[in-house]
């Protein structure tokens, strides 16, 4: 199955790094948060990546460009024809499909712009600067248990994101985004959706979390997966810090690799 991950906007909110670099691209750990959300997925099997590039999209595709070397001690000899020799090798097990969706593409735009590479098939989504301990294995079941058309992991944190009202069922009956002080569970990504859902995207102009997601709850098709573990954005340098902190010690509940 195909993770779909948004990493094409501009990262405004965090200017102090991405004026230099994509925010996915911001490191933990001396990876870029990007690395960890991939791999988070795929220690869980799911190895198959398509990246919604934008921003800065040239820093991305280098960066993959150059992973084998990055994680492997080489030598250059200069006496014998620039040879290479690439010692103990470390690679993963990823295939990762880099596609330039446009600079100013919007949410919806970007992965309606990847659908080519997706097909008629049941794939994940998420966004580029967010971590989760979530696995993706028990929320792929609880999405195939229901049969809607879209799954959206529901987190319990009183943020600015898009709100999602739910009923016992675990229905969502509406979305509202943007909301700044609500107790209610938000939008956290880690999603599942059917092929389907490109229906409810039109142009590069369309918002992902306005129209298509208030069409999908309005229409009984967007469920909510309840998560009560770890997940945390990293939409500040605040953020991206405790990150970092929480990396460097050694307790970093997203790291289940």
């Amino acid at each position: 199955m195909k993770v779909v991950i948004l990493a094409g906007g501009y990262g405004t909110r965090i200017s102090e790094e991405s004026h230099l670099r994509p925010k996915p691209m911001i490191e933990i750990g001396e990876k870029p948060i990007l690395w960890h959300i991939m791999k988070g997925y795929s220690a869980r099997g799911f190895n198959d990546f398509i990246i919604c590039c934008g921003y800065k999209q040239h820093m991305v595709k280098d960066w993959f460009a150059d992973y084998y070397l990055y994680n492997s001690d080489v030598t250059f000899d200069f006496t014998n024809e620039n040879k290479m020799t690439v010692h103990n090798n470390e690679s993963e097990p990823w295939r990762v499909t880099l596609v330039d969706t446009g600079l100013d593409t919007m949410t919806g735009g970007r992965i309606k712009r990847v659908q080519k590479y997706i097909g008629n098939e049941t794939f994940m989504l998420t966004y580029g600067d967010a971590v989760s301990s979530v696995d993706p294995n028990e929320l792929l079941a609880f999405h195939r248990s229901h049969g809607k058309l879209a799954t959206v992991t529901a987190i319990s944190v009183g943020q600015r994101f898009g709100v999602l009202d739910m009923n016992d069922d675990n229905v969502i009956t509406s979305f509202r985004e943007k909301h700044t002080i609500d107790d209610s569970r938000v939008s956290g990504g880690f999603m599942v959706l059917e092929p389907e859902v490109f229906d409810y995207l039109e142009d590069d102009d369309t918002v992902f979390e306005k129209d298509p997601m208030m069409k999908l709850a309005a229409s009984g098709n967007l469920m909510g997966y309840r998560y009560n573990g770890f997940w945390q954005c990293m939409d500040t340098k605040r953020e991206r810090d405790m990150l970092e902190e929480m990396w460097d010690s050694g307790n970093a509940p997203w790291k289940v690799w």
